[in-house]
């Protein structure tokens, strides 16, 4: 008997090695064969331990050659096509989202956080350098290029920017607007904290090109909905005239005429 044959006629040995594997749990059936290579072959068994739908008990045997005993390489639980996984990992610093700290949190930087550099090193805004300079002082860490590029394009995409619906839909933008308040430093051309209580974005970062319906030039017009004539006719009252119909008499026809002359 061939190698080949002999692998694949060790389905025992192999339900053997994985009901080992599996404890108390129960190896379900045989459902295939998988060709390594030349000496070895992985035989599949579904796993019915709780918890691990759609999962495989794999068992690869091996073969040395003439004279040897089919041997396990290998036993594992291996994921089938509609198996239950657990979601792909993500570092704990890439897995918290906005609105995820909490009263009492703590929340450090990420190591090498490309958004902050050391302040010796200048934060290249104008007006971060001058207030620095006039106060003798200086923050540890201050906000870097690509720092402030990600804030502004992540502030320019929100609900508050240009191509939200509420400013699409604005008469006028944020920049004219007299609750616009502009912020300092590089972010100043473009950003500004809204003041109005009453508008959507109150306390909020928004666009030079956001709006919304609470603009300071807004103008609702007050007048009537209904449109007026200028000759307007009163009907509440109806007044009855009596009038004299005066039915005229009948003209003589041309024929009548001539028979009259006739006659005379």
């Amino acid at each position: 008997m061939n190698a080949t044959q002999l692998l694949a006629d060790a389905v025992d040995l192999a339900r053997e090695a994985a009901q080992d594997e599996a404890g108390l749990e129960r190896v379900g059936a045989h459902v295939g064969v998988l060709g390594e290579d030349e000496y070895s072959v992985t035989h599949l068994f579904d796993a019915e331990h709780a918890g691990y739908r759609g999962w495989t008990w794999a068992v690869t045997v091996a073969y040395a050659g003439e004279g040897s005993p089919v041997s396990v390489s290998e036993v594992v639980l291996l994921p089938g096509q509609d198996a239950l996984v657990a979601p792909e990992w993500v570092p704990w610093s890439e897995r918290v989202r906005a609105g995820d700290l909490g009263v009492g949190d703590l929340l450090p930087p990420r190591e090498n956080d490309p958004r902050l550099v050391e302040a010796y090193v200048q934060s290249d805004d104008p007006a971060v350098e001058e207030v620095a300079l006039e106060i003798g002082l200086g923050r540890t860490r201050v906000l870097s290029r690509e720092g402030r590029l990600d804030a502004a394009d992540r502030w320019a995409t929100s609900d508050f920017g240009p191509r939200s619906d509420m400013a699409r839909s604005a008469p006028a933008h944020c920049g004219t607007c007299g609750f616009y308040t502009r912020v300092a430093g590089a972010f100043g051309a473009a950003f500004g904290v809204c003041a109005n209580e009453i508008a959507p974005a109150d306390g909020h970062v928004v666009h030079v090109e956001y709006g919304c319906g609470a603009h300071s030039q807004v103008e609702v017009d007050m007048g009537s909905i209904v449109p007026v004539a200028d000759l307007v006719y009163d009907d509440a009252q109806l007044e009855v005239v009596e009038t004299e119909v005066v039915v005229p008499a009948p003209a003589e026809s041309a024929e009548s005429v001539d028979a009259a002359s006739v006659s005379e």
